[in-house]
């Protein structure tokens, strides 16, 4: 009678840890995939290809031209035109010229939609851009080939999917997929949604940037955007002694192990 209670509870518990340790295993993969994005995202993006922060010699440029390119993986953002495109968004601030002012739109949707409208024409060379904006990034053609390729988005996409497939064991583990599929735009718009809307004011810029600190620790500083409109050219997005900006220890970190130069 024992034996045949026990079967079963042991057998229970072997299911309880093995969903358990799936469960892990998705959300560590969807934490790692957004922070790592998101680091390729601000490190490299933002604030080297877009306002060259700092410097660093061609190794590591190219090493972290490809870190941003695997961590987007099917989202891949060119540096080229992003770094065009985010020159424009500090020169037409929330104007109709800015390529991602959400004060044109009725919601996020909308407005990324815009985006990527300007960001395919910039990057497609079908627009003429200002030679302000256009000059002084990373460009590597080849990487940009075969990252910008709709088969090396859909490996990446069924990369993403076999993940799952392997860990998942509840059918609402896979509502988590378009996050990796999409996960640049989506930090995008979080940022310039969120970033012009919601939030408190240090500085009386010309625009609407506001500083969203109660999810900034979602966007590793990427949302102090009024600090970031008042200073574009510092590195350190926090501007408070209360504010923090997660990144910026690393950089600083990377500054003193010499593989970058910050720009001072």
């Amino acid at each position: 009678m024992i034996a045949q209670l026990t079967l079963p509870l042991e057998k229970a518990k072997h299911q309880f840890k093995t969903r358990r340790t799936s469960l892990m295993a998705i959300f560590l993969f969807l934490i790692l995939h957004w922070y790592l994005s998101l680091f390729g995202q601000t490190f490299f993006l933002h604030r080297y290809s877009a306002h060259k922060m700092f410097t660093m010699n061609p190794f590591w440029e190219r090493f972290f031209y490809i870190f941003a390119w695997v961590t987007q993986g099917s989202s891949y953002l060119n540096a080229r035109a992003y770094a065009i495109l985010h020159r424009m968004h500090h020169a037409y601030s929330d104007t109709e010229k800015d390529p991602h002012t959400p004060h044109f739109f009725k919601d996020a949707y909308h407005m990324m939609l815009h985006t990527r409208q300007i960001y395919n024409d910039v990057l497609n060379k079908r627009v003429v851009v200002e030679e302000k904006f256009d000059r002084n990034f990373p460009v590597y053609p080849v990487i940009d080939k075969i990252a910008d390729s709709w088969y090396t988005r859909l490996a990446f996409a069924a990369l993403y999917i076999a993940f799952y497939v392997i860990f998942a064991t509840h059918w609402w583990m896979f509502l988590f997929l378009p996050i990796h599929f999409f996960i640049g735009p989506i930090q995008g718009a979080i940022v310039n949604w969120a970033g012009h809307k919601y939030g408190y004011r240090n500085f009386d810029c010309p625009d609407k940037s506001k500083n969203t600190l109660f999810i900034d620790f979602l966007l590793l500083g990427e949302l102090f955007q009024n600090n970031h409109h008042q200073a574009g050219s510092k590195v350190n997005f926090a501007a408070k002694w209360w504010e923090i900006d997660p990144a910026y220890p690393i950089i600083f970190l990377l500054d003193k192990i010499r593989v970058i130069k910050l720009v001072r």
